[in-house]
């Protein structure tokens, strides 16, 4: 049997910006997903898909002979990874030649609705299972920035900038020492970020002045080392994003009476907020019914 693993992720700075260039801080997280083959005595492909709890949660067979046709009963799901075995296939045309059955079973690690990279920890687990570059196989499927593709790749905090056709992919030392005073908290609803995506190219200008901000911002983060400096940076890059996406800062519709800073992550309305309090805020959030409350430790890989 083969298993790949690959890492969740969660964009620090540079939401939206990295696509034009931005330097962001992008962090692995604990959460990840694993891919595992096995040959079987069948000519076709049993795909199996478990979620965190151990439940199947999909299941389908598809034709290996036949440009990966999935067989019934067929849905969105099935037809997203038809595309994605069929563009291994272009990339690769060696890819599942001469095999006759395999089983595939992918197993997740956290909440799909969580926005922490079921998608692209899929990716990266199939681009190494059929030996093509994730980031061209990301290209060819869900497109993106490809920073998340980076993170799955990684075991520690990284900048990540698109320069000209290049990404720049630096390890960075990021582990604030203030990270007692730092938590993840789910918005109890998943954010689709091409939507997002496709929202922020409809609407932006020139947007150099903002990116040399970001950079200049991301670049002080990694640095930091005390909170309140830290706090003051993720609030200004709150506003910098709000401007450029012509949105409400989540703390300001939500929890404006909250007494520490709150930063949106990746796409924003949804997924997670990063909160920097001094004090616990665990019960502020659950009597707004935010309840899924993660401290930084227990989130981030180091």
């Amino acid at each position: 049997m083969q298993t790949f693993n690959s890492n969740g992720k969660l964009l620090l700075t540079g939401e939206y910006l990295v696509l034009d260039g931005a330097k962001a801080l992008a962090l692995p997280t604990v959460y990840g997903q694993s891919l595992s083959i096995e040959a079987t005595n069948s000519k076709n492909i049993y795909w199996q898909s478990i979620d965190h709890n151990g439940k199947v949660w999909f299941e389908c067979e598809f034709e290996i002979n036949d440009g990966f046709s999935p067989k019934a009963p067929v849905n969105e799901t099935a037809f997203t990874l038809t595309k994605i075995l069929k563009s291994c296939k272009t990339i690769n045309p060696d890819f599942l030649k001469n095999t006759s059955g395999i089983k595939v079973t992918t197993k997740l690690d956290f909440p799909n609705n969580w926005g922490l990279g079921s998608s692209s920890t899929l990716i990266n687990n199939i681009a190494n299972w059929a030996n093509v570059d994730a980031y061209k196989l990301l290209a060819l499927t869900f497109g993106g920035s490809g920073y998340d593709i980076a993170c799955a790749q990684h075991n520690f905090p990284i900048s990540y900038q698109l320069k000209d056709s290049d990404r720049i992919v630096k390890k960075q030392d990021f582990n604030p020492v203030f990270s007692d005073n730092l938590y993840f908290i789910y918005l109890n609803k998943k954010q689709n970020s091409r939507d997002g995506i496709a929202h922020y190219k409809l609407n932006k200008n020139d947007l150099q002045k903002e990116i040399l901000e970001v950079n200049h911002i991301t670049s002080k983060i990694v640095k930091c080392v005390q909170f309140e400096a830290f706090s003051k940076l993720i609030t200004r890059h709150e506003q910098i994003i709000a401007s450029v996406i012509q949105q409400t800062p989540v703390k300001n519709l939500y929890f404006n009476d909250f007494h520490g800073s709150i930063k949106s992550l990746g796409a924003w309305g949804g997924d997670f907020i990063l909160v920097a309090s001094k004090d616990n805020p665990s019960n502020y959030f659950k009597q707004k019914g935010f309840t899924t409350i993660i401290p930084y430790d227990e989130m981030i890989l180091k």
